[in-house]
C-alpha cells in the first residue's frame, strides 16, 4: 500500500511538470505570435506607431483586411489564454467566463477603433493606440489570471 502512495505521488508531480511545462510553452507560443506579426499579419499600423505619428498622416488601411487580420490575430491570442487560463485553474466556470469576456471585449474595441480609424484619427491618436494594443497583444489574459488566482483563493 506504501509503494501505490509513492506511485500516486510521483504521478501528481509529473502531472505538475506536464501542467506548468505546457503553460510555459503556451506564453512562448504567445511571445512567437508577437515576433512573427509583421509576417502573418496585415498591420500597416505597426510602423506608424512606433515612430511616425507624430509627424505623418495615417497611412493608407485597408480597414476590413485589417479587421479580420485583428480578429484572427485576437483569436489566436484568445484560444492561447483560453487553454493557459484551463491549465492552470482546471475549471470550467473560469474559461466560460473567460470566453465571454473575450468576445464581449472584441466586440466593445473593434467599434471604437473601426471609428477611430474612419476618422483618420482626428481626435488624437492615443485612444486607439491603445484600444489597437488591447487588441493585438493578449493584455488581458494579465487581467484574469490575477483575477481568477483571487477567485479561488476566496472560495477556499
Amino acid at each position: 500500500m506504501g509503494n501505490l502512495g509513492a506511485k500516486i505521488l510521483i504521478l501528481q508531480k509529473m502531472n505538475r511538470i506536464v501542467k506548468y511545462s505546457l503553460v510555459f510553452i503556451l506564453f512562448l507560443l504567445l511571445f512567437v505570435v508577437r515576433g512573427f506579426a509583421t509576417k502573418l499579419f496585415y498591420d500597416p499600423l505597426i510602423v506608424y506607431f512606433q515612430n511616425d505619428y507624430l509627424y505623418t498622416t495615417i497611412p493608407n488601411v485597408d480597414i476590413w483586411h485589417l479587421i479580420v487580420n485583428l480578429f484572427f490575430r485576437y483569436s489566436i491570442n484568445t484560444i492561447i489564454s483560453l487553454t493557459i487560463i484551463w491549465l492552470i485553474f482546471q475549471k470550467k466556470n473560469y474559461v466560460k467566463f473567460a470566453v465571454f469576456f473575450y468576445m464581449l471585449a472584441f466586440i466593445v474595441l473593434i467599434i471604437p477603433f473601426v471609428f477611430f480609424l474612419r476618422n483618420n484619427f482626428e481626435n488624437g491618436y492615443l485612444l486607439p493606440f491603445y484600444i489597437r494594443r488591447f487588441l493585438i497583444q493578449p493584455l488581458f489574459l494579465l487581467l484574469l489570471l490575477p483575477a481568477f488566482y483571487y477567485q479561488q483563493l476566496n472560495k477556499e
